[in-house]
C-alpha cells in the first residue's frame, strides 16, 4: 500500500518547516526539506527570487519520481516544500496520486504580520538555510495563492495551531 504525501502551504516563517519536523517523527516516515537541497545544488546561484522562481521547478522535476517511488514503497513523505501556488501543489499532487498516495495539503493560514514577525526573529537566530528581508517577504508573498477547493486535495488546516518558526 502507497504511503501518504504531506504537502506544506504556508508563507515565509508561518511553521512549515516546525510542522515538517512534527508529522516526521512518525514511524515510516521521510522528510525532505527544499532549503537544504537548494542550499547544496545551487547556494551561489539563489540570490534574488527570480532565481529562486527559476531554479526550483528545476529540483521538483529532479525529486519528484523519486517522491513517487518512496510513496510506492510504502512510505509516508512529508516535503518542506512551499506549495504556495496552484502549479507547485498540482506537481506534487500528481506525483503523489501516480503512486497511488494519499495526498494531503497542510495549510498554516496565518497573517502576514505574524509571519513577518517570526522571520524577523529566525533571521536574528541564523539557524536557517536563507534569511529573507522585509523586501523579499513581500515580493515572495506576492506569488502566494491559498488553496481552492476546485484543486482536489485533501486540506488540513493548521491554523495558528503551528508555533513554530518554519
Amino acid at each position: 500500500m502507497a504511503g501518504t504525501l504531506h504537502l506544506l502551504c504556508g508563507k515565509i516563517a508561518a511553521g512549515k518547516s516546525t510542522l515538517c519536523a512534527r508529522l516526521a517523527v512518525a514511524p515510516g516516515t521521510v522528510a525532505i526539506g527544499q532549503d537544504r537541497w537548494l542550499k547544496t545544488l545551487f547556494g551561489d546561484e539563489l540570490k534574488e527570487v527570480a532565481d529562486y522562481v527559476r531554479i526550483a521547478p528545476r529540483l521538483n522535476a529532479a525529486l519528484g519520481p523519486h517522491v513517487t517511488e518512496l510513496l510506492k514503497a510504502g512510505l509516508d513523505v512529508v516535503l518542506d516544500f512551499p506549495a504556495n501556488t496552484r502549479a507547485t501543489r498540482a506537481f506534487w499532487r500528481d506525483a503523489g496520486e501516480s503512486a497511488g498516495a494519499r495526498v494531503l495539503l497542510h495549510f498554516i493560514d496565518l497573517p502576514d504580520d505574524v509571519c513577518r514577525d517570526r522571520l524577523r526573529r529566525r533571521n536574528a537566530e541564523g539557524g536557517h538555510e536563507f534569511a529573507a528581508s522585509d523586501a523579499q517577504f513581500d515580493r515572495i508573498t506576492a506569488y502566494f495563492q491559498p488553496p481552492e477547493e476546485d484543486e482536489g486535495l485533501t486540506v488540513v488546516r493548521a491554523g495558528t495551531a503551528t508555533t513554530g518558526e518554519g
